[in-house]
C-alpha cells in the first residue's frame, strides 16, 4: 500500500483500489493530491498484476474536484495573476484513465463535481452510492469546463443536455444519473463497496487483454469514421486472436467447461 496525505493506493487479488481520503476537505484535489493520484495511475496502468481499478473517495464525497484555497493562495502570490496553463498529457489523470488497458470503476459514494465529476466520467463504469450526486460547477466558478468533460459528457448524456448540465449546473442525485446515462447502477449506500467489489471480482477473473484492446477501439472510433474503425479492430482482433486467453477459451467451449483467463 502507497499513502499521502490525501490519496491512498492500495492492490489486493487483481484489484488496485485508489482512494480519495481527505474527509474533513470533500476530497478536495491539491497539487500534492494530483501528484499522487497521476502516480498512482501510472503504477496501476503498468502492473501485470493490477487487472482491474476502482477509485472512490471517503466519507460523504467522491471528489469535488480542485482546492479552491490553493487556487487563491497561488494567486495571491502570484499578484492576483492566473498564469496560462498548457496542456500536458502526463498532468492530466483523465488522460490517463483513457489510456489504461484495464477496466475502470468509478465508485461514486457521494458528491462528484467538477474535478471530481470529470475523473469519475471518463471511467468505464460508474457505480452510485443512492445517496450520491453529480454537480458540474465549472460555470457557477466562471469556469468552462474541463477535466475531459467536454468529450465524455456529450458521449453519455448527447450534446443538448450536455450543454444544458454545463451552463445551468445543478445537484443530479442518482437516480436521474442513472436515467441520464451517467451511472452504470445505483444501489443503496451500504451495499456499494459489496457491488463495486463483486464487479470488480468479475472483471478481474475476465479476459483483460481483451477488455483493454476493447476499451482502445471504443476510444479510438469515438474520433474516426467507421471505416477506419472497421480497419482498427483487425488491430485488436489480431493481439486477442494470439492470446493464451482466446485459445483457452475456444477450449473450454468445446469442452464444455469454463475458460480461466489469465489477462494474456
Amino acid at each position: 500500500m502507497t499513502e499521502s496525505a490525501r490519496l491512498t493506493y492500495v492492490v489486493e487479488d487483481g484489484i488496485a483500489r485508489i482512494v480519495f481520503n481527505h474527509r474533513d476537505g470533500m476530497n478536495t484535489i491539491t497539487r500534492a493530491t494530483k501528484d499522487a493520484l497521476l502516480n498512482a495511475l501510472s503504477v496501476a496502468a503498468h502492473d501485470d498484476a493490477v487487472r482491474v481499478l476502482v477509485i472512490t473517495g471517503v466519507g460523504r464525497s467522491f471528489c469535488v474536484g480542485r482546492d479552491l484555497r490553493e487556487v487563491q493562495a497561488e494567486r495571491n502570490a502570484a499578484g492576483d495573476i492566473s498564469p496560462p496553463i498548457e496542456f500536458d498529457v502526463t498532468d492530466s489523470p483523465v488522460a490517463l484513465i483513457s489510456k489504461i488497458r484495464k477496466p475502470v470503476i468509478a465508485a461514486v459514494n457521494g458528491v462528484a463535481a467538477g474535478a471530481g465529476a470529470g475523473i469519475a466520467f471518463s471511467a468505464d463504469f460508474r457505480v452510485l452510492g443512492r445517496s450520491a450526486y453529480f454537480r458540474l460547477a465549472f460555470s457557477g466558478i466562471g469556469l468552462s469546463c474541463d477535466n475531459g468533460t467536454s468529450w465524455t459528457l456529450p458521449r453519455l448524456v448527447g450534446h443538448a443536455k450536455a450543454i444544458e448540465l454545463l451552463m445551468l449546473p445543478r445537484a443530479i442525485d442518482a437516480e436521474a444519473a442513472l436515467e441520464l446515462g451517467l451511472a452504470t447502477k445505483v444501489v443503496d449506500d451500504e451495499e456499494l463497496d459489496e457491488t463495486v467489489t463483486a464487479l470488480a471480482r468479475i472483471l478481474a477473473d475476465g479476459p483483460t487483454l481483451a477488455y483493454g484492446a476493447t476499451k482502445e477501439a471504443v476510444g479510438f472510433a469515438a474520433g474516426h469514421t467507421l471505416m477506419d474503425a472497421l480497419e482498427h479492430e483487425f488491430e485488436g482482433i489480431n493481439l486477442t486472436g494470439a492470446s493464451h486467453d482466446h485459445r483457452d477459451a475456444v477450449a473450454a467451449f468445446l469442452d464444455k467447461r469454463q475458460p480461466t483467463f489469465g489477462g494474456r
